[in-house]
């Protein structure tokens, strides 16, 4: 089939449109810039110039496509993808809706499906896809996908882990390991018993092929390999890498993420794994964090 992907140069887009190629897809990505142009180019898809902002170039590629895949958010890098402030987060929330709504309105009326991409944040710990998250989680990824199904538009969501790990990550545990240098020590909040989950970057690739391929009946997927990880292990292992001890902090240590720091964002991915046959193979969290890529080593 023809899948139109956005976020197709990004961390798990890119991964998306590598494994989407490999298993006989043809696949068009969204470009804003002439260098992410050449690197999709470089991969052997199609690429669609524009951006989040480009509403009839969005329109027109979905309704020339077979399925969609939204992987693309706008985040706050400051200097580089390591340096995040999530100051506009309310706004990409805001964009990725209407983006969202615009890729339903290219594929209304017809039965092609689209997947759109989200996290655990606000579902209770040890969440399956049945689950909701709670109505004031600022991004409305899921909210606005299930709208789309509402109106008889095939509109399904992934949910990822919170950490989609992998050679090169930019993603979470990264900016753990920043803080972690920045003040000499690998913290983590209270106890460090909240729990997050965890995804190899390929193995998360592969659940968006295999929903579509699957025929797209579900509503929610779930990304998720390790299910329940203590934050506490993530931190002694970032902590042990580093020569840095391993300490609870108050929230004001970890500024704006010590939402995230604190989270519970850990859930159950059986379902998703006995409709798909999804079996991930890359390494786990912890085994992949005590590696030297992780470190800048």
């Amino acid at each position: 089939m023809h899948v139109f992907v956005t976020g197709a140069t990004g961390w798990v887009g890119s991964a998306v449109v590598k494994d989407l190629i490999a298993a006989g897809h043809r696949v068009s990505g969204l470009a804003r810039s002439r260098e992410k142009a050449a690197t999709l180019a470089a991969t052997g898809a199609s690429v669609v110039e524009g951006g989040l902002e480009s509403a009839a170039v969005l329109q027109r590629a979905a309704g020339q496509a077979d399925a969609v895949i939204h992987t693309a958010f706008r985040h706050d890098f400051v200097h580089g993808p390591l340096d995040q402030d999530f100051s506009s987060f309310l706004e990409s929330a805001a964009e990725d809706q209407r983006v969202i709504a615009l890729l339903g309105e290219g594929l209304a009326g017809s039965d092609r499906p689209l997947l759109v991409t989200s996290g655990l944040a606000g579902l209770p710990l040890g969440a399956t896809e049945t689950d909701r998250p709670n109505a004031a989680v600022p991004r409305k990824s899921e909210a606005a996908a299930r709208a789309l199904a509402e109106r008889g538009i095939r509109a399904a969501t992934v949910r990822l882990a919170p950490s989609v790990h992998g050679v090169g990550d930019y993603g979470f545990v990264p900016i753990l390991v920043r803080l972690a240098r920045q003040t000499g020590v690998s913290a983590y909040l209270d106890d460090g018993a909240n729990c997050w989950s965890g995804v190899y970057r390929d193995d998360a690739a592969r659940v968006y092929r295999l929903a579509l391929e699957s025929g797209t009946s579900e509503c929610v997927y779930h990304a998720v390999a390790d299910e329940k990880i203590p934050f506490r292990q993530i931190a002694e292992i970032i902590g042990r890498n580093l020569g840095l001890p391993v300490e609870a902090r108050p929230p004001a240590h970890f500024g704006w993420f010590a939402g995230m720091a604190g989270g519970n964002m850990a859930a159950s991915s059986a379902r998703t794994r006995a409709l798909l046959g999804w079996k991930p193979v890359g390494p786990d969290l912890l085994t992949d964090l005590d590696q030297a890529t992780y470190y800048g080593t």
